[in-house]
């Protein structure tokens, strides 16, 4: 399985709400964070529809629309309290993330034909 940018505690069978993500480790930059109890506050007007991968799902990566920016709130691994916009990719990837914790996988937000293709493809 290739390595991935974000991973929510309930892809490995832990049922609480926390996710952790690190969107810059592929260009050579480290910058992991975690998010414990995260609440999407709000999400901006703006979309974008971008490609995704899922470890969870290993294969197909679909075209997936999301809101370019995310307003969370979560608690730190030092238990400080944080709110931030977050913008694009970041945004996308907690998004992301932020779906598994509510049983949602990439398959869920697509068209119903692109989630056949996408579930022919895991099959395959």
């Amino acid at each position: 399985m290739p390595p991935g940018r974000g991973l929510a505690a309930p892809q490995v069978g832990q049922l609480v709400r926390l996710f952790v993500m690190d969107v810059t480790w592929k260009e050579g930059l480290r910058s992991p964070q975690v998010f414990v109890n995260p609440e999407v506050l709000a999400l901006s007007d703006a979309r974008l529809t971008g490609p995704e991968g899922c470890l969870s799902i290993p294969g197909p990566v679909t075209e997936v629309e999301r809101a370019e920016a995310v307003h969370l709130r979560w608690i730190d691994l030092d238990g400080t309290l944080r709110e931030e916009w977050l913008t694009g990719f970041a945004a996308i990837c907690a998004q992301h993330e932020y779906d598994h914790l509510d049983g949602i996988l990439t398959l869920d937000r697509l068209a119903p034909e692109a989630r056949a293709l996408a579930e022919a493809a895991v099959l395959a």
